[in-house]
């Protein structure tokens, strides 16, 4: 499997079959390049704009948005109900942690993850092999929650999004700084331009990784 990240929360996961699939596109609201890419999956965590802007995604793709259990072509996609706040959605609506297995390898993410995972969440999301979790604070889970949530998930690999980066320009204020994330960690971060895994390397980056903005 093949991971890019476009900034804010958007990835393209690629299987080795070539099966694309593109999470949280969005608008051009935060400054970065809205990204023009094909897909044959789009998912999409809740309905916020920097999150669900599907109108920026080519081709002809099934778009989920809802929990549950989906299989397209060599990818199975289990998503689990949760909230983008503390207060069961009351504040900012509910959110779909989805997760993508692939390659023999679990792909976990997080959305705009807004608590901390119940026992019930845990159990439905299950293994995770790679984490793609919010770090940034303000709008989802605070810097040391996203280190809660990623001790509650145990994932060999965590790949930080939802932060402030330069490319979001006074947008970025809202959000915390990865640094700060990496502090409460306690790691040292690798850092690569584009992810390439399969059961045999995932080894070779375990720990923390950060993805240039593409």
């Amino acid at each position: 499997m093949k991971l890019k990240w476009f900034g804010q929360s958007c990835f393209l996961l690629a299987s080795s079959a070539g099966t694309r699939v593109l999470m949280d596109p969005f608008n051009k609201w935060f400054g970065y390049k809205v990204p023009q890419v094909e897909a044959d999956v789009v998912t999409t965590s809740h309905s916020h704009k920097d999150h669900n802007y599907i109108q920026a995604v080519k081709g002809n793709f099934h778009h989920l948005d809802q929990p549950g259990s989906y299989v397209h072509k060599d990818i199975a996609i289990t998503g689990t109900l949760t909230y983008h706040d503390k207060s069961f959605g009351a504040k900012r609506g509910k959110n779909v942690v989805y997760v993508f297995s692939l390659d023999g390898l679990r792909v976990c993410h997080c959305g705009d993850l807004g608590h901390l995972l119940s026992t019930d969440q845990l159990n439905q999301i299950a293994q995770v092999d790679l984490l793609l979790l919010p770090v940034g604070g303000s709008f989802a889970i605070s810097v040391p929650e996203a280190q809660e949530v990623r001790e509650q998930l145990h994932p060999a690999i965590t790949v930080p999004m939802h932060y402030r980066t330069p490319a979001m320009g006074l947008g970025g204020l809202f959000f915390a700084r990865v640094d700060e994330f990496l502090l409460v960690a306690g790691g040292n971060a690798r850092q690569v331009s584009e992810l390439s895994l399969d059961p045999s390397t995932i080894a070779d980056y375990a720990g923390i990784v950060l993805m240039a903005y593409q």
